[in-house]
């Protein structure tokens, strides 16, 4: 009888062990049946892949941003642009309660809050983000086999540790230690905005790299060693797989590239750099190229555009300084010069391309509707400039060095 029983409860603990597995497995399946792939979500409600980079410079848990800059991505026309964040833009930050640099919301409050503050600048959400520890990048730099920037001098300059940090001029491929030499060297008589434009070309150079390696990076064994140094905002690898091979696919040929342009200024000995028309003008140039990078206009779509600006009145440097602007929004400008006359009313705006959608869209950036299209005659000597450019403006007395004011009759 004892045997008996004792069988009976074997055979007991038997079937709830094939129960609870058989719970289990259908919970397994269920999870992965009703998983929401957050990337494709994300890409389903906004087709513009918006991403945040950070290579962070600090040792252990301490968060130092060297760089940031946010990848604008439209996957259809596989056109891209990126924006540096300059580390010392200035304002007052919620989120600190005080004026400060940006990069001190990412070293007090972390990547969340520093990615908030970031949206608020732009006026754009940014769903992802990408944080690498610098020693990180070093080791990704070399798995990609080198990145490969434009040095236009040779670099010999002795750290403040007293290195000697030597770089060859010229289109070169560096590898993960000279890279970090390449981010971190200055000069004396260097500029802040030599600096953010050597991160611009690491940033640029990664993106690049990234496509031209695609196809080693994303065979899925090779992946999981690149995906240990991916620190995202996404829970699942697999998220992580498809936003990186979709980024992977675009056109690296032509990444357009923006920064927060501003006005330094002191405060608390700092140089803090506040952004243009407190902040309006960068918003707006983000909302033009992102528009630009989604154009639907053919042949004519997602292209770089050139313009060339002449000034037609007598205010000094009106031209050069109109042109900083539209650069500063991912257009190419060829010349600024002086117009044929200094009295121009208004500001006009003549299309060479025969594209009045684009047309309007430059004319938007500086609230211009006065457009003109004008075919270029290729045969005549003095059209040879025009002949090159794809829209010439002509700045009026209207125009205020950053809007066409409307007319009193209007």
């Amino acid at each position: 009888m004892k045997g008996r029983h004792f069988g009976d409860e074997q055979k007991g603990a038997f079937f709830l062990i094939v129960i609870f597995l058989i719970i289990v497995t259908v919970s397994v399946i269920l999870a992965v049946a009703l998983r929401t792939d957050a990337v494709a979500e994300k890409i389903a409600s906004d087709q513009v892949i918006r991403l945040l980079l950070v290579i962070d410079e600090g040792e252990g848990k301490e968060n130092k941003a060297l760089l940031s800059s946010v990848l604008v991505y439209y996957p259809v026309s596989k056109k891209a642009m990126t924006i540096n964040i300059p580390g010392n833009t200035g304002a007052i930050y919620q989120s600190l309660g005080r004026v400060d640099r940006i990069d001190d919301v990412y070293t007090e409050k972390g990547i969340d809050i520093y990615k908030e503050e970031i949206e608020k600048l732009l006026g754009i959400p940014i769903p992802f983000s990408l944080v690498i520890k610098m020693e990180d990048f070093i080791r990704l730099t070399d798995m990609l086999g080198g990145l490969r920037v434009f040095i236009p001098a040779p670099v010999d300059v002795v750290s403040s540790e007293g290195e000697r940090w030597l770089l060859p001029s010229g289109a070169v491929n560096l590898d993960g230690d000279k890279i970090y030499m390449y981010l971190k060297y200055c000069f004396e008589d260097e500029t802040d905005s030599d600096v953010q434009e050597r991160y611009q070309n690491v940033v640029t150079s990664f993106f690049t790299t990234l496509h031209d390696k695609k196809a080693m990076v994303f065979r899925k064994q090779v992946f999981r060693e690149f995906n240990g140094i991916f620190n995202m905002n996404l829970s699942d690898s697999s998220d992580i797989y498809t936003l990186l091979s979709l980024i992977a696919d675009m056109d690296s040929e032509s990444i357009g590239r923006q920064t927060v342009a501003g006005k330094i200024r002191i405060v608390d000995g700092q140089q803090l750099l506040f952004p243009l028309n407190n902040g309006e003008f960068i918003k707006e140039a983000v909302k033009q190229s992102t528009n630009m990078l989604i154009s639907n206009s053919g042949a004519l779509a997602s292209r770089i555009y050139v313009l060339e600006i002449k000034n037609g009145t007598t205010v000094q440097g009106l031209a050069h300084n109109t042109a900083i602007l539209f650069q500063n929004a991912s257009y190419d400008v060829l010349s600024a010069v002086n117009a044929d006359s200094n009295d121009y009313e208004n500001t006009v705006i003549i299309d060479h391309i025969g594209n009045r959608e684009m047309a309007a869209m430059v004319g938007e950036f500086i609230r211009c509707t006065n457009i003109v299209e004008e075919e270029v005659d290729f045969s005549s000597a003095d059209n040879d400039a025009s002949a090159n450019v794809d829209f010439t403006i002509i700045l009026g007395k209207d125009f205020d060095g950053r809007y066409v004011r409307p007319s009193r009759t209007e």
